[in-house]
């Protein structure tokens, strides 16, 4: 096995035990396993995370991910005036209990999604998010939203984005996967999934 593909087997290791991004996942699997090696692409850690899932959480995932997507379902038809978008593993198919949603949304007036939370009484917290590609960091509000079948809270992350970013939302991977999709898209992935 090579150092990267090595790198990538702890990293996805660490997403799926541990809950972490994958950024942040590559990153300690590569200090853990020393040296200075060239870190995997996203792609190479997502096919670990598959692999991960596959061996150790076969019986326990698919649960687990379609629990995570009726949050983020309930989310996206509540925010639906600002052009959700599903990101990250629960789009990707490989969230489990331990992995945060991200949804992106795209809108004139940042403020607006703010004040929607307000208005319906949603306690939430603010951040920054540093952006694909650099510029200005984008504004993340973050709830907390118990869901029945886990038992439990699951974070939620709402990127805030300008209306003229949603262009590029689709962009695909080296693959020709969407990184996410919007309200419709992932309506129709659930439609395909056993329930």
């Amino acid at each position: 096995m090579s150092r990267t593909l090595e790198i990538a087997a702890a990293a996805a290791a660490l997403v799926v035990e541990q809950g972490l991004e994958y950024a942040a996942a590559k990153r300690r699997a590569a200090r853990d396993l020393g040296g200075r090696p060239e870190l995997p692409s996203n792609e190479q850690v997502e096919d670990a995370v598959r692999e991960h899932l596959a061996i150790f959480c076969a019986d326990t995932q698919p649960a687990e991910l379609r629990a995570l997507r009726e949050v983020a379902l309930q989310w996206m038809q509540r925010l639906a005036e600002f052009r959700p978008h599903l990101a990250g593993a629960a789009w990707r198919g490989t969230a489990t209990r331990q992995s945060a949603l991200h949804i992106d949304l795209y809108c004139d007036d940042p403020k607006a999604p703010e004040i929607a939370l307000i208005n319906e009484g949603v306690d939430y917290d603010t951040a920054s998010a540093a952006r694909a590609g650099g510029g200005e960091p984008a504004s993340v509000l973050t709830v907390a939203s118990f869901s029945r079948t886990l038992g439990e809270a699951v974070t939620v992350h709402l990127s805030l984005h300008d209306l003229d970013e949603q262009r590029g939302a689709l962009k695909p991977d080296a693959r020709g996967r969407s990184w996410r999709g919007d309200l419709a898209a992932l309506q129709r992935l659930m439609a395909q999934e056993p329930a």
